[in-house]
């Protein structure tokens, strides 16, 4: 679907479940997103990328390295759902990456092919992201594609306690480039 350098970002394919279940529904990987899910949870929401391709014509597509076809994860665009008010509706960009993957810039390779995707297929006034304030490499990423910090926009995830670590996010944002 997507073509860089090194990576191709495409839809999921059912070959794509038991490597996905493996690399990247580990303690390490999940330990900002709640913890590691189960089959079914994944299963889930691997069923909600794919309606959200077939719906949007975008989706967290799957990643894979060029040169060997290795599953790495997933990095697109999803339309931001009711876990923050303040932002649904709007085009989210999100990303998750195996361990293996990690500190080869890879994430930032997909995420800014994302983000010209977007700009050259959507009509989004800006893309958001959010995380936890403890991932700073998910945040640090965010800022090193030109995203900035809306602390106007930051929310308590309804999944976690309000006293749970997890609980508070911070959503950054980048806004359209302005044509040349």
């Amino acid at each position: 679907m997507i073509e860089t350098e090194r990576l191709i970002l495409r839809e999921w394919r059912d070959a794509d479940r038991d490597i996905f279940l493996k690399t990247c529904n580990t303690s390490a990987v999940t330990r900002f997103l709640g913890g590691q899910s189960t089959d079914e949870q994944l299963d889930a929401a691997i069923a909600r990328i794919r309606a959200c391709q077939a719906a949007n014509g975008h989706c967290f597509w799957a990643i894979e390295r060029r040169n060997d076809r290795s599953f790495l994860g997933y990095c697109g665009l999803k339309i931001a759902n009711r876990v923050c008010p303040a932002i649904e509706g709007e085009i989210e960009i999100g990303w998750r990456l195996s361990e293996d993957a990690w500190g080869q810039g890879y994430a930032r390779e997909a995420a800014e092919t994302t983000l010209a995707w977007a700009w050259a297929n959507l009509d989004a006034p800006r893309i958001v992201a959010m995380t936890v304030p403890a991932n700073t490499a998910s945040w640090g990423l965010m800022e090193r594609l030109g995203m900035t910090r809306h602390a106007d926009l930051d929310f308590a995830h309804p999944v976690f306690a309000a006293d749970h670590p997890l609980s508070a996010h911070i959503v950054y944002a980048i806004d359209r480039p302005h044509p040349r």
